[in-house]
């Protein structure tokens, strides 16, 4: 990746999770930290990676992120400095089960 999409991904991880912290008033968004994204080259695409806490609440947090998509692009349109503000995909990021899951292989191996 270039340096200005890696930048943009930055931004984009900072801002969202201050409007999803602080702005958002839905309760069905519980815990939620965004772990990654990733922008395409054109800026048209944001892939959103994020880590629900409560197993039992992901798949309607994840629905609460998608009816709050609208909003949340909006909010973060206003706060970039770019031509084009990207759509936002949100995916859940399982990176920290499948750590886990190693750490227990590896625990029985010994």
């Amino acid at each position: 990746m270039s340096y200005k999409v890696d930048k943009l991904n930055v931004q984009i991880l900072k801002h969202l999770s201050d409007i999803i912290e602080f702005e958002v008033k839905n309760p069905k968004i519980g815990f939620v930290t965004i772990t990654n994204v990733e922008v395409t080259r054109d800026y048209s695409y944001a892939k959103v990676y994020v880590s629900i806490l409560e197993e039992q609440k992901v798949k309607a947090t994840l629905e609460a992120l998608e009816q709050a998509k609208g909003y949340l692009r909006t909010e973060l349109a206003r706060r970039l400095k770019t031509y084009k503000c990207p759509a936002l995909i949100f995916v859940q990021d399982t990176s920290y089960e499948d750590g886990k899951k190693i750490e227990k292989i590896l625990e029985a191996l010994k």
